[in-house]
C-alpha cells in the first residue's frame, strides 16, 4: 500500500486504546481524574511502568489522541500539546536550558517571543544572544561552551524573513547544539522540519491547526534526531528513556510542574481542525500569492514582503523549503503610519484583529499593536516599521478580498 497523505493520516489515526462505543471521532473526556481497579495498578501508572491516565494535567485520552495525530502527520518521534503556543515554547526552553546557559537566536521574531527572551527568561538566568540569520556567518562567533541551542522562526513574523534551515542545521551539528524551530507559519504539510535538520519543532496550534481560531493551543514535536545525553538538563532522563528523554522530561517534570495543560475540549477542537487542515491551507496560500502579486502592482504600495514573490530576497530558499505554499501571511509598506491607519479603516470585509491563519482574513499595524511596548530604537533593531501593515489571509474568495483592499486604497 502507498504511503498515506496528510488528511488521510489525520482521519484514520487509530486510538491508542479501544473506545468502548467505537465512536468515529474521539470523545471529549472532560474528566480530571481516572479510576483504577487496584492500588497496584495506580502505583504502576504513576511510576510509568504501565500506561494509564491518572490526572488530566499530565495526560488525558482526548489530548493523547490529538498528540498522536500530530506525531502521525509530522513523522516526529514524540509529541506533546500545551495550552498555548507560548506555553509550548516556554516549557521547551525551560526544559533544555538553565541559569548561566545561552541560546542563539535573532531579534527578528514575534513580539511576545522577543519579550519572553529579553525579559522573562533572562530574569531566570537564561541568556539570549542575537545574530543575523540572513547572514549565518554571524552565528558561530556567539557560540561557547554554555550554548545549548539555536532557535529560529521558519518565516519571521512580521518581517517575513526566511532562514536557510540547512545552513543552520550544519552549524548546530558542528557544535552539538539543538536546532529549535517555531513553525507556526509553516506547520507540517507546509514544511517537513526533520528533512531540513530541525531537532525540535514548536507550533502555535491556535493558528492553522485549530480550524479557524476556535481554540488556543500549542505543540512540541521531537523529531528524534538529537542525542539527549548531550544536554545537561535532559541527560538524566536520557539514561532511562533514551530517545524519548525530552518527552519524559516535559511530561514527568517541567510541563507537569508548570501546569500549562491543553484542555480536553480544546484538544478535541484541534483534532477537528486537523481534518480540514489541508483544504484551508491550500486555499489560504493560493489567496495570499494572488493578493501579494496584486499588491505589488498598486501605486500606493512601497513594498510587499511575501516569500512567494520572485521579488523577495528569500524566494529561492522559500521555494526549497516550502514549495508553492510559503504560508498565508504577508506584509506591505505604505508611505506613513497615517496612511496605514487610513487604509485599515477603509476596509469593510477584512477584519481589524490580531491572530493569523483564522478562516477570516485579518489585518493590523504591528508597530502600534503587537510591538507597542517598545521604543523607537528597539523597533528599529527588530526591523518593525511604522509604515508596515500585516495581512493574514483567510479562505474567502480572493476577488472579494482584492475588491475590499482596492476600495480601502481609494480612502487614502
Amino acid at each position: 500500500m502507498e504511503p498515506l497523505d496528510f488528511s488521510t493520516k489525520v482521519l484514520h489515526t487509530p486510538y491508542l486504546r479501544e473506545d468502548s462505543h467505537q465512536a468515529l471521532r474521539m470523545p471529549v473526556y472532560d474528566s480530571v481524574a481516572f479510576s483504577f481497579d487496584s492500588a497496584e495498578e495506580i502505583e504502576a501508572a504513576f511510576r510509568g511502568s504501565k500506561a494509564g491516565h491518572v490526572y488530566s494535567r499530565i495526560t488525558n485520552p482526548t489530548l493523547e489522541h490529538f498528540e498522536n495525530q500530530m506525531r502521525t502527520v509530522s513523522g516526529a518521534l514524540g509529541s506533546m500539546a500545551f495550552s498555548t503556543g507560548m506555553a509550548a515554547l516556554s516549557n521547551l526552553l525551560v526544559a533544555i536550558a538553565g541559569q548561566g546557559e545561552n541560546i542563539i537566536t535573532t531579534r527578528k521574531i514575534f513580539g511576545n517571543t522577543y519579550s519572553l527572551f529579553a525579559e522573562t527568561l533572562t530574569d531566570l538566568g537564561i541568556e539570549f544572544r542575537f545574530a543575523d540569520f540572513s547572514r549565518t556567518e554571524t552565528i558561530e562567533p556567539l557560540i561557547d561552551v554554555n550554548t545549548r541551542a539555536i532557535f529560529f522562526e521558519t518565516i519571521t513574523n512580521p518581517q517575513m524573513e526566511v532562514a536557510d534551515t540547512r545552513k543552520l542545521a550544519t552549524i548546530a551539528r558542528k557544535h552539538h547544539l539543538l536546532l529549535l524551530a517555531d513553525t507556526t507559519l509553516t506547520p507540517p504539510y507546509l514544511f517537513r522540519s526533520k528533512e531540513f535538520g530541525v531537532d525540535v519543532e514548536m507550533i502555535s496550534s491556535t493558528k492553522f491547526i485549530s480550524g479557524g481560531a476556535t481554540a488556543l493551543g500549542g505543540v512540541i514535536l521531537d523529531n528524534g534526531t538529537y542525542d539527549w545525553a548531550k544536554n545537561r538538563k535532559v541527560a538524566p532522563f536520557a539514561r532511562k528513556f533514551g530517545p524519548f528523554a525530552l518527552m519524559a522530561k516535559l511530561r514527568k517534570e517541567v510541563a507537569r510542574n508548570l501546569g500549562a495543560t491543553l484542555s480536553a475540549h480544546n484538544a478535541w477542537l484541534q483534532s477537528l481542525g486537523l481534518e480540514t487542515f489541508t483544504l484551508r491551507v491550500d486555499q489560504a496560500c493560493r489567496n495570499t500569492q494572488a493578493i501579494a502579486q496584486w499588491l505589488e502592482a498598486q501605486p500606493k504600495v512601497r513594498s510587499v514582503n511575501y516569500p512567494g514573490l520572485k521579488s523577495s530576497h528569500f524566494y529561492e530558499v522559500s521555494q526549497q523549503q516550502f514549495g508553492k505554499r510559503p504560508g498565508a501571511v504577508l506584509t506591505f509598506d505604505l508611505e506613513s503610519k497615517e496612511q496605514c491607519f487610513e487604509m485599515i479603516n477603509g476596509l469593510q470585509l477584512i477584519r481589524k484583529a490580531t491572530n493569523i491563519n483564522d478562516n477570516k482574513s485579518l489585518i493590523l499595524h504591528p508597530a502600534s499593536t503587537i510591538f507597542c511596548e517598545y521604543d523607537a530604537a528597539t523597533l528599529k533593531s527588530l526591523d518593525v516599521r511604522e509604515t508596515t501593515i500585516r495581512l493574514a489571509v483567510g479562505i474567502e474568495e480572493r476577488q472579494d478580498l482584492i475588491n475590499d483592499l482596492a476600495s480601502a486604497f481609494q480612502q487614502i
